[in-house]
């Protein structure tokens, strides 16, 4: 009973980072993956979970160890230019994140209200500026919460609303295949998954908490119940997007139905599922970009605050700056985008094409002695780390080849 309760003393990290791969580009990839394809994606979702899960527990064991965030890192150990490429490819990746999430918020108030979307990027663009202004981590944490559990509970309503072959579920799960024409589709949930931004978020928000990092016991300590932390909140998010393609293909797949834009998805659902499971999907997706929003707006202001060697603090010039480029440049982007559904396709592929610098820089740094002391990648984790970065870089090459 003391450790359950000591348990829920930690969560909190995990489930922010859980907003991430449940945003709106999650939503567009699943649909697309769902609607297109039916379950035969399935187990690029549960592949990408666990090499998520291993990612974002590798990253919380540096901001553990260390006492520093993914970015802190980054421009104390590695040569100032290399250091400075690096993080300015992971804020062009906030950037498109932060693209997606706002694009997925003004869609659902689209749906919801019928505001246009350039209209509803305005709207959500000053409310995510002022929340992450006005509050403190622990607010922010506690609001994520609140977002996560919404959607996690209008999904599993939306799936007691359709009939599916448990039977068929499982298989999907576990049969690797690439259907004709799924490559793109597959990178954007291995993207929209495995986010770069989420590295850089997890490191830091891990590390704000301050703990003791020159005592021992207290570092294995953390490392244990973050690893909880992290088991618990990757798999709520496995089963919201494995609840999205299920929705999908019960819905659009088995009926014929080639879903092409979020609005689109949510007209079909009325005559399918009724007026109340349309609204239940329109609100989620609103909750769900405005909480990744706010998330994707963190780590902006993580990255820029890394660029002069110092943690995230609201109160801070190079902070404040962080969390405003990604949120004005995304919105700007949207003004000019003609295709919303394609443009969340994309923004989650181009994710996973920067991926693999994010990894490989990850790997570097929890493998150096000199970063992490005696608390560095063992062999087995490096084997391990390794394998999961020949996957993405694979993935990435193939995706290349064949476009070529």
């Amino acid at each position: 009973m003391k450790n359950a309760r000591e348990i829920l003393k930690y969560i909190g990290p995990g489930l922010l980072v859980t907003v991430g791969f449940i945003d709106p580009g999650n939503w567009a990839s699943n649909v697309a993956a769902g609607s297109s394809f039916g379950l035969k994606l399935l187990w690029v979702v549960l592949l990408s979970t666990i090499i998520l899960i291993v990612l974002q527990h590798n990253a919380a064991h540096l901001g553990i160890a260390s006492g520093l965030c993914l970015a802190e890192a980054t421009s104390i150990y590695l040569n100032k230019y290399l250091a400075m490429a690096v993080l300015s490819s992971a804020m062009l990746a906030t950037v498109s994140t932060a693209m997606a999430e706002i694009l997925g918020a003004s869609i659902a108030l689209e749906m919801l209200f019928k505001i246009p979307i350039k209209l509803g990027c305005l709207i959500i663009l000053p409310f995510t500026i002022f929340f992450l202004f006005s509050n403190s981590y622990k607010k922010v944490e506690r609001w994520i919460i609140a977002f996560v559990s919404l959607i996690g509970l209008s999904f599993l309503i939306e799936l007691f609303l359709v009939k599916v072959s448990v039977k068929d579920v499982v298989f999907g799960w576990i049969k690797p295949y690439i259907p004709s024409g799924s490559l793109m589709v597959v990178l954007s949930i291995l993207g929209a998954v495995v986010m770069p931004h989420n590295l850089f978020l997890h490191s830091e928000i891990i590390q704000s908490r301050q703990w003791n990092t020159q005592d021992e016991k207290i570092i294995k300590h953390q490392l244990k119940f973050e690893f909880v932390d992290t088991l618990f909140s990757m798999f709520i998010g496995f089963l919201i997007n494995s609840s999205m393609i299920i929705i999908a293909h019960a819905t659009f797949y088995t009926k014929g139905i080639i879903v092409e834009s979020l609005p689109q998805a949510q007209q079909m659902l009325k005559p399918i599922l009724g007026n109340f499971s349309a609204t239940i999907f329109a609100f989620a997706l609103l909750l769900s970009g405005i909480s990744s929003s706010i998330t994707a707006a963190f780590t902006g202001g993580t990255i820029m605050a890394g660029f002069y060697r110092r943690p995230y603090n609201i109160e801070e010039l190079p902070t404040k700056i962080g969390i405003i480029i990604p949120l004005v440049l995304a919105s700007i982007i949207i003004l000019f985008i003609s295709n919303p559904f394609k443009a969340l396709i994309i923004s989650q592929m181009l994710l996973s094409m920067q991926l693999p610098i994010t990894i490989i820089l990850q790997i570097y740094l929890t493998s150096s002695k000199k970063v992490m002391g005696k608390f560095a990648n063992s062999l087995v984790d490096k084997i391990i780390l390794g394998i999961v970065a020949a996957v993405v870089i694979g993935l990435d090459v193939f995706l290349i080849v064949t476009s070529l």
